[in-house]
């Protein structure tokens, strides 16, 4: 037991405890607005226009927020363009969420007589809801109860040297104590691709990693692009990486050496416990947003930055449900933004840690969030507008 965590009915632990408002919109803004203690998504595509798949998406994501670990309780509202259509429609989401055992409230606007009824049956739902769940009190939890997302962004030399090695160490540790581990953005795995798939523990699981890539070159090249020249971005290059292979070649480090189980769908949750590649896009607000859909309590960004010539680190996670942790090995980024970034492993390429050090530190500091403490973006009150990832044409 290494954590105090929130145990759940359905055998996990939330490393937080908020009541969790969907689908986004006027009544789930409002009543979080007037009620301490809810949460809710600042944006989000409510599936209006888009396929039968992408609505398929949407959904799974909201019912994975909904029943993710660190979610005490949900409010499902039916004012949202989305609700007509049968994969977004809401009695069928808060069905789904209610079976992981936590309590849900469905609050119909046309049988409440219209938006403002709503409003105020809402306001006075999530006020009884979040007295409840501030009755809950946390308790000893195992480490196996854990899963953790991770992104690396602005990489730079640093970020494979010794950021994501660190990470990497920290993912290995997780899933040796019998957690889960994920980690993904595809375009970051070409040039790479025939290494990590090495590491699939069955010729399924490795053929399933290589088609996700295979796809999403082709989707490439089918618009005249070849991304093995599109990517690395300006930032990766401003920092001193030449190609997509040298990059992804860093990335994959950030994923540990553990066997990989499997490969998910956005914002799809694991089968089991350990690690799994998820296909997923690189923007933050998207990939968060998916990693807590597919029960991730805590989802962390290492960072480059290549001293971060233009970037904002004063955001919150999209997620609404989840905490963001900010690390960096890059010594200039840490000492421009220390106030927002959360841990520095940079200690590996000054000499004083090696990764091993550097990983069991950073191992505690993710205990230690598990058990309360705020990261630095939770500090914030601003969060990024969520982003999900949908990949059909609108019409």
């Amino acid at each position: 037991m290494s954590f105090l965590g929130y145990p759940r009915r359905d055998g996990s632990a939330g490393t937080r405890n908020d009541v969790l408002v969907i689908p986004p919109g006027l009544i789930a803004s409002e009543i979080c607005h007037f009620v301490p203690g809810t949460r809710c998504l600042e944006s989000a595509d409510s599936g209006s226009g888009r396929t039968a798949n992408d609505r398929e998406t949407i959904a799974r994501v909201l019912i994975g927020l909904g029943r993710n670990p660190n979610t005490a309780a949900c409010i499902v509202h039916s004012g949202s363009p989305g609700s007509d259509y049968p994969e977004t429609n809401p009695e069928r989401i808060a069905n789904e969420i209610a079976k992981s055992g936590k309590p849900v409230e469905l609050i119909d606007v046309v049988k409440e007589g219209g938006t403002l009824e709503a409003l105020q049956r809402g306001i006075r739902v999530a006020r009884t809801i979040v007295v409840e769940a501030s009755r809950q009190r946390r308790v000893p939890c195992d480490d196996s109860q854990l899963t953790i997302g991770v992104k690396c962004g602005a990489s730079d030399p640093t970020s494979g040297i010794a950021g994501n090695p660190v990470v990497g160490y920290a993912f290995d540790k997780l899933v040796a104590a019998g957690g889960t581990a994920l980690f993904g953005e595809t375009t970051e795995v070409i040039g790479a691709e025939h290494l990590v798939a090495k590491r699939a523990v069955t010729p399924e699981v490795a053929k399933a990693l290589l088609d996700c890539v295979a796809k999403i070159e082709a989707l490439a090249k089918a618009s005249g692009q070849d991304i093995r020249t599109v990517n690395p971005v300006p930032s990766n290059i401003a920092g001193g990486l030449s190609s997509l292979e040298e990059k992804s070649l860093g990335a994959m480090h950030k994923a540990g050496s553990a066997p990989i189980q499997g490969v998910l769908k956005y914002g799809e949750h694991p089968p089991g416990k350990g690690l799994y590649f998820v296909d997923n896009w690189m923007t933050m607000t998207s990939i968060f947003l998916g990693y807590a859909a597919a029960g991730a309590q805590l989802v962390m960004f290492q960072l480059g930055g290549g001293g971060l010539p233009h970037w904002t680190l004063l955001e919150g996670a999209p997620t609404a449900v989840v905490p963001l942790l900010w690390t960096t090995a890059n010594p200039v980024t840490w000492a421009r933004s220390a106030d927002s970034i959360d841990f520095f492993s940079g200690t590996v390429i000054s000499g004083e840690e090696t990764v091993e050090q550097a990983g069991e530190r950073f191992y505690q500091h993710i205990l230690d969030i598990a058990s309360g403490t705020r990261t630095k973006p939770e500090t914030i009150r601003y969060v990024s507008p969520a982003q999900m990832y949908l990949r059909e044409p609108g019409f």
